[in-house]
This record gives C-alpha cells, structure tokens and sequence, in this order.
C-alpha cells in the first residue's frame, strides 16, 4: 500500500479495505489470493483451541462459580455471543452483497465468521471474578499499596493510566496481539479484519483521564499495533491514537449486549431470583400483544417452566438480531463516516428498546446487587488485591527469599524479570488476568498460609 494512501485523510471507510486476510505478525507471507474465504474461520478455530479461551470456563460471568444449578460462565457466554454474531453477520453481509451486488467469492461474504470470531475474543482479556476483578487490579495502583509506584519509580503519566484503568478490553488485545515470553510474533496471529472487530473504544487511556468514562481500547505497550492495523484497514483517524470504530465492532457488541441481558434473565430465573411471571413478561414486553398471546399459547402446551422461559429467550433473541441488523443497514452510511452514535441495541425500535431498558432496570436491582453475586465480587476483590501486591513486590524486590520462591511459581511466558517498571507491572498483570476463579483461589490461599499442598 503507498504511502500517499495511508497519508490522504479519509472521509469514509471502505469494505474493500475494512475486510482484509492479512495476518497480525506474519505481513510478509500475506497472499490476498490464497484461500480467503477460510482465513476467518481459521481465526475462529484457533481461539477455540487456545488455552486461553479454555480458562473462560472457569471465569465468573455474573453469577458465582460453581453451583448446584448450572448457570453461564465466561465460556459459555462467549460461545452463545459467537452464534449471536455470527447471525448479526450473515444477515448484514447479504444485504450488503444485494446492495452492492458482489459474489459470493468476495470477502464482504465473510462477515458472519468474522463477527463470530470476534465474539469469541472479546471477554478472554477479562480477570478472574469478573469487573470485581477488574475494580481490584485499578484500585490496587490508584489508592492502594501500589499507589507510590509512579513516583518511586518513574512510571510516565499515560503508562499510569493503563495501570489505573486496567481494562479487560484492551487486555483482550494485549493477550491476542503481545509476543509472550517463548512465543512467536504477533501473538495469536490474527487477521487485521478479526483483531479490529474486538477493540471497542478505539482510543488510548489518556483519553479518558479525568473523564468520567473508564474505558479504552488498547495499552501503551499496543498502541502502534492498532494504528498499524488501522491505518491498514482504512479505519477514521480522528486524533492522534483515536480512531473511529471498525463498523463490525458494532456487531459484535450488540450480540455481546444481546446475550448477557437475556441470559442473565434466564439464570436469574434459574436462581429463583425471579419468579417464573416476572420473567416470562420481562421478556413478553419484547412482542406486541397478538405475539404475545400467540407465544403464551405455545408456553402453555409445555408443563417444564425452564423450557417455557428457553423458548421465550430465543423468540427474544430472533427479535433483537432482526432489530440490531436493521438498525446497522439503515445506518451504514453513518458507521463508514464514524458519526453513528451509541449502540445498535439504543437505536431499535421504542417497544424492544423499552423492554430492553426494563430487563436493565431489574437486572440491576434484583440480581447484580443480589447477596450471591456481591459476596463473590468482594470475596473476588480481595483475592485478585492480595495477589497483585504480593507479585508487585517481588517483581520490584527479586532478591529476597520471599520474592525468589514466589517468582519461582510463575510461568516462563510471563517475563517478570523486564527492566521497565512499566514491563514488570504488566508482567504481574498479564499473570493475575489470565488465571481462572479456581487457580486464583487456590494461589492466594497458598501463599497467604490458609492452606498447605498435599504432601
């Protein structure tokens, strides 16, 4: 590509440039012509037999793990988010291919498998027990023993900022993209088209400093990787690291947005957190009336209340992927200009988006302020804080006794022993997030003493 290409400011993206095979760490064996139309399933099957994305099934989703009643975790959210996109993705790629009349060997076809894989990356950056998790890791740094780092140690003021805001997003893109200790380059070794559907919030942490938003798109260690990919892919720049979104993105967080507020519904119903009325006319208020009755009429020939609520989550589901695809058609042209606002699931029409606000609203207060699911938040807080402070303090002081024989447990990929202060932190970081609920639980009660291994 010639450089007066990447220079020339862009007023719209383009699908020809948008959709590309070339793979993150291995540019120079790209080959445009050679098996397209199975380079995205490749990445799809690559993270499905990624240890990475194995570790999800041990991973709190909202609900505490495990339990007498089997509810979704991490693994089973990601993969139902995958079939939800993959649909979002075929039912937009055929009106695109009607609209601008290509066949079926253009990669425009492909959109589906490449929502699909996405979906299945965007939580695998997530720590263990959840935002708790996530709440523990900033706070550690941004009130807590981790505090004087910055000072002592020199750390700049955006690389703080990653630290501060740890965000399970960009460390998604972090753990698909970073070269870990014993790897190959380019991480995971995805294509461009796939790593740009999972960044969210397309920007640097320095953007949300002193903004009452918390959320950003990749660390300070990534942040020449995405514009590489970017500028690539003809992605909007709009300010020096700040991009427009990739237009998949918004596939991929709508079926994202679909899968845990009706899942949780049906878990909830599962917990008996609510009754099996109030969730059946949580998700009723989705249809208008004659639907309704027509679906009370179904319920109402099968006795298992759980089979009621399936059936209804899945008329749901059709629902919202039906809405959520039309309001990314209508307003393609908006998403190519990076001027579309918000969320497809904000943009449906008033009865789904009430009903949809209205599952919010109870999910809200009645299950993710539920005694369960706030003790494994605090319970989970004080875990993940415990472990980062003793792994800080190893990294910064290897030569004690302590600091040597905990070091000794960590993994060779995770390269605790790199000069910048910076490095050791995201070392200790990239070791904590990756580790399940189980194995986070069992270290920390190792090494605080309140439990030994059988000898």
């Amino acid at each position: 590509m010639s450089e007066d290409r990447l220079s020339t400011p862009l007023v719209e993206m383009e699908w020809d440039r948008l959709l590309s095979t070339k793979r993150f760490g291995q540019e120079d064996y790209h080959n445009p012509a050679q098996q397209d139309r199975t380079e995205f399933q490749r990445d799809y099957d690559r993270l499905i037999f990624s240890a990475p994305f194995r570790r999800l099934q041990n991973k709190t989703q909202v609900f505490p793990l495990p339990g007498n009643i089997f509810v979704h975790n991490r693994l089973t959210h990601s993969l139902e988010v995958s079939c939800v996109g993959r649909s979002l993705g075929s039912k937009v790629s055929r009106s695109l291919a009607t609209k601008y009349n290509v066949g079926a060997e253009a990669l425009m076809q492909n959109i589906g498998d490449i929502v699909s894989a996405g979906c299945l990356a965007h939580d695998m950056g997530n720590p263990p027990f959840g935002h708790s998790g996530e709440k523990a890791i900033s706070s550690y740094f941004s009130e807590g023993n981790g505090l004087p780092l910055k000072q002592k140690y020199g750390i700049t003021d955006s690389q703080w900022n990653d630290i501060i805001n740890f965000e399970g997003n960009a460390n998604a893109f972090r753990l698909l993209t970073h070269q870990f200790g014993g790897h190959r380059p380019g991480g995971f070794v995805m294509t461009y088209s796939t790593l740009a559907s999972i960044v969210k919030y397309p920007y640097k942490s320095d953007y949300i400093a002193g903004a009452k938003k918390t959320k950003f798109g990749f660390f300070q260690s990534e942040k020449d990787d995405y514009v590489k990919i970017a500028d690539e892919l003809g992605i909007l720049r709009k300010n020096d690291y700040k991009y427009a979104r990739h237009p998949l993105v918004y596939l991929v967080e709508a079926a994202d947005d679909i899968c845990y507020e009706i899942m949780d519904i049906e878990d909830a119903h599962k917990l008996r957190l609510l009754s099996t009325e109030e969730a059946k006319q949580l998700l009723l208020n989705f249809f208008p009336e004659d639907k309704q009755e027509h679906r009370r009429a179904t319920m109402a020939k099968v006795a298992d209340v759980n089979e009621n609520i399936a059936y209804l989550r899945s008329c749901v589901v059709g629902v919202l992927v039906d809405e959520c695809s039309r309001v990314f058609i209508e307003n393609e042209d908006k998403i190519l200009r990076g001027t579309f606002e918000g969320s497809l699931i904000g943009a449906v029409s008033e009865r789904v988006k009430a009903a949809y606000e209205q599952c919010e609203k109870v999910s809200f207060k009645q299950i993710y302020r539920s005694q369960a699911v706030l003790d494994i938040e605090i319970a989970g807080y004080n875990i993940i804080y415990t472990l980062i402070d003793k792994l800080v303090q190893a990294v910064f002081q290897p030569t004690k006794a302590y600091s040597r024989e905990l070091l000794l447990r960590v993994p060779e990929q995770y390269e605790m022993e790199v000069d910048s202060p910076y490095g050791k932190i995201q070392a200790v970081l990239d070791y904590v997030s990756s580790m399940t609920d189980i194995y986070a639980l069992d270290l920390y009660q190792k090494i605080t003493g309140m439990s030994l291994p059988n000898l």
